[in-house]
């Protein structure tokens, strides 16, 4: 069983002039040529998250429980590298009654928590200096109020002290899935997608994307749109534990909408190959059936993809599915042999339709 978020968030009408309209920042600068996103594995300087939950968003029933969600996931992190967490003024006393004093609480407005895709994409060019690459978010097509959160990139690059990178593109973190050698995954079905780049086509994208982010190779994933709310994000398909080895997800119930697509997405990596003609090392992993259903909607994601690799550490969602749940992070340890893998309850992200990933941003150390 695998459920993600359907497509029930509020839309704010924007002009279709924003969707390639280019970032502005006092403190932007025109990319060069030899930027790279390092893969999450590389050491971090701190995580980036935000307190971000409202009722208006996700309801006053699940409110309290995806903000006890949120506040362990950062609890956790913070065991192993510094967390900084975005918060609302007015939730200030709350978020710090929650957390661990060792996180950083940073006042900011929010609309949202989903900081992997409201907040920058971190990079480093080769003479070691670190900038802010600014996606451009626009409430994953237009789909969710995101006046607040358009604003977060800059934000965040603000308080890092790092100069942001504008592109044409408009995408999301969670599209954006990098083994730090120059290869990529990411799917069709969000990036190429008239929501966010209307009439731009996949060679366009890649001589606009891979200068960026130091690609030399990109694997493209079909994705599926208009079944979540993220048009089929990567980081709920695939993602790399290190150059050649990925981590992909299987949804094995036959009704899921998943199901074909993620067999698909299994084959094409297979047979796929890195940017240095490496083939993949591919290690399946396979949805939870029995999830605990206190929080159990139909937004709820029931994946293991979203994990979130920090420093010396690997956090991981668990669902109540005692067999699964082991096989999961069984898989997890094979593929990062050397840190510790940490397995808890989110369960009010999930209810969200997210993961632990959605809900960070790693800064990578210089």
């Amino acid at each position: 069983m695998l459920t993600r978020r359907r497509l029930l968030a509020t839309s704010l009408g924007l002009s279709a002039t924003a969707l390639l309209g280019i970032a502005s920042s006092a403190n932007a600068i025109a990319a060069p040529t030899r930027w790279r996103m390092p893969d999450e594995s590389e050491p971090h300087t701190r995580t980036w998250m935000a307190f971000g939950a409202s009722a208006a968003i996700w309801g006053k029933q699940l409110l309290p429980e995806t903000r006890r969600s949120l506040a362990l996931l950062a609890n956790t992190i913070v065991k192993y590298e510094p967390v900084s967490m975005l918060v609302r003024e007015k939730e200030y006393s709350l978020a710090a009654s929650m957390l661990n004093p060792k996180v950083n609480l940073v006042i900011a407005p929010l609309n949202d928590l989903w900081i992997r895709d409201t907040g920058p994409s971190f990079v480093l060019d080769d003479q070691g200096n670190k900038a802010a690459a600014k996606l451009n978010f626009n409430g994953w097509g237009k789909k969710q109020v995101h006046h607040l959160d358009k604003n977060i990139a800059d934000l965040v690059a603000r308080q890092a002290n790092v100069p942001v990178i504008n592109t044409r593109l408009v995408l999301e973190g969670g599209c954006l899935e990098v083994d730090g050698h120059g290869t990529a995954i990411i799917t069709e079905s969000c990036v190429l997608n008239k929501n966010r780049n209307p009439g731009v086509s996949k060679a366009q994208f890649e001589d606009l994307l891979m200068p960026l982010l130091g690609l030399k190779k990109i694997i493209w994933l079909p994705g599926i749109k208009g079944k979540d709310i993220t048009d089929g994000h990567t980081d709920f398909y695939a993602r790399f534990a290190r150059p050649g080895v990925v981590l992909a997800g299987y949804d094995a119930d036959p009704d899921s909408f998943d199901h074909e697509i993620t067999l698909k997405h299994l084959e094409i990596l297979k047979s796929a190959t890195d940017a240095n003609g490496k083939k993949l090392q591919v290690i399946k992993l396979q949805a939870p059936f029995d999830i605990r259903d206190t929080f159990l909607n139909d937004e709820f994601a029931a994946g293991y993809i979203g994990f979130y690799v920090c420093n010396g550490a690997v956090i991981m969602q668990n669902f109540g599915d005692a067999a699964a749940d082991k096989a999961a992070k069984a898989a997890v340890q094979k593929a990062f042999p050397n840190r510790k893998i940490e397995q808890i309850n989110v369960d009010g992200i999930a209810a969200g339709g997210g993961s632990i990933h959605c809900a960070t941003q790693q800064e990578p150390n210089i």
